[in-house]
């Protein structure tokens, strides 16, 4: 197996690093002063992603791009490194308007919009002019049983009515936040599966209300992770999305290549934590020895390099599978790398931050905010969980195909001398 990226991608993730460095990173300041001071975007925003757009760094993750429409038409395989590069900044990706949950939005829109639909919609995000947010998770039910799902779209003459709650909408609180792809229940007596649909639902539509930004672990994202009220919303029957009771459906096509995506940003985190550690432990010395003299100290590097690869190799496969085969046969690895990724992100940052000591819990540093991030992970599209149990059914129904046919060999006890 040739392990090498393909010298366009190589060339790519040269001018990527070198934008980052150059143009992103100096930001880093002007971004936590506006967060603090409760403006966003920050006002260096369109400046920074028009720069990108005009380097050719825009649109990288849609593989079927047409050739009228802006971006660069990379396969999963090819993001993504240049996912781990964006992730080390975590605001970075929306710069090369690259960011959730727009990426698995456009993605929706491209492959199951009408042409009014994209035209009103996907243009607009495709060029960056408009955000977007995915209603999906509720309050009231366990969402990690996404069949649970309560939010009411009720067709009325020539339009669909809806009514329901919906919390941790990431993006819903930005303020050029213009559409939500809502998933809720047309048909509460069909089969489980076939109950939900998705629909395109207009944030100024009279009857949404977005009721709080959430915080995470008591961290407060500027764009939000909203609970919003769908109170009596109309909306026209041409802003379904897809067909009626196909919302599985939609949702395992977003969702696969969504999550491969965090998981490569998780990688560029984690590449980052290790990088700061090592050099942390090589200026510092207690008891008389620098800090990768202790053991422990040595065996935390030694074992986040080799988890880090381990992860990334893990990562690849699943974004060659699904270049390859499609979502659905790599619904195994995409399940093994979300179960996978988010635990190491916390593992490794967690050692980075003792390393640090005291200074690795401040904003100092972004150890406790992409700590923050990979906790978050374990949840956002799906908890370990249940990713987990998706992963040992497969296991097990493989097993059942082949059940009797593994062979050991043995030396039988009378022949034993």
């Amino acid at each position: 197996m040739d392990f090498a990226y393909s010298p366009r991608v190589e060339e790519m993730r040269r001018r990527l690093g070198d934008f980052m460095d150059n143009y992103v990173l100096p930001r880093v300041p002007d971004y936590e002063h506006a967060v603090r001071a409760g403006t966003w975007p920050p006002v260096f925003f369109d400046d920074l992603k028009t720069m990108a757009r005009s380097e050719g760094l825009w649109n990288l993750f849609l593989p079927s791009l047409a050739d009228d429409e802006p971006g660069t038409r990379l396969s999963n395989l090819e993001y993504a490194p240049l996912a781990e590069t964006m992730g080390r900044i975590e605001w970075a990706p929306a710069v090369f308007n690259c960011n959730a949950p727009d990426t698995g939005n456009m993605e929706l829109l491209h492959m199951f919009g009408t042409a009014k639909q994209k035209q009103r919609w996907l243009t607009p995000l495709l060029n960056g002019e408009i955000r977007s947010c995915f209603a999906m998770s509720e309050p009231d039910v366990a969402s990690s049983d996404a069949t649970n799902m309560q939010t009411s779209i009720q067709r009325s003459s020539d339009d669909y009515v809806i009514n329901g709650r919906k919390w941790f909408i990431t993006g819903a609180a930005d303020p050029r936040c213009r559409i939500a792809i809502l998933m809720g229940v047309t048909g509460p007596d069909a089969d489980r599966h076939r109950r939900h649909s998705m629909i395109l639902v207009p944030m100024d539509s009279p009857g949404v209300e977005v009721v709080r930004n959430i915080s995470v672990m008591n961290h407060v994202d500027p764009r939000g992770h909203c609970e919003v009220i769908f109170r009596n919303v109309r909306v026209p029957r041409a802003f379904l999305l897809g067909e009626e009771g196909a919302g599985f459906d939609l949702a395992q096509a977003r969702l696969g290549p969504g999550r491969i995506h965090h998981c490569m940003r998780s990688i560029g985190q984690c590449e980052l934590a290790l990088e700061l550690m090592c050099e942390r432990v090589l200026e510092r010395k207690t008891f008389g020895r620098y800090l990768h003299e202790h053991g422990s100290i040595a065996e935390w590097i030694a074992l986040s390099r080799i988890e880090i690869d381990q992860a990334r190799l893990l990562v690849l496969r699943a974004a060659w599978m699904i270049d390859k085969f499609g979502n659905k046969a790599a619904r195994k690895e995409v399940g093994m790398i979300k179960a996978l990724v988010p635990r190491l992100q916390t593992t490794v940052i967690d050692r980075a931050m003792q390393a640090f000591g005291a200074m690795g819990l401040s904003p100092d540093l972004p150890l406790a905010n992409l700590w923050t991030l990979g906790r978050a992970l374990r949840l956002a599209d799906g908890p370990d969980e249940v990713h987990l149990q998706a992963v040992a059914r497969m296991e097990i129904r493989q097993t059942r195909e082949r059940f009797g046919r593994t062979r050991i060999y043995f030396t039988p006890p009378e022949q034993i001398k």
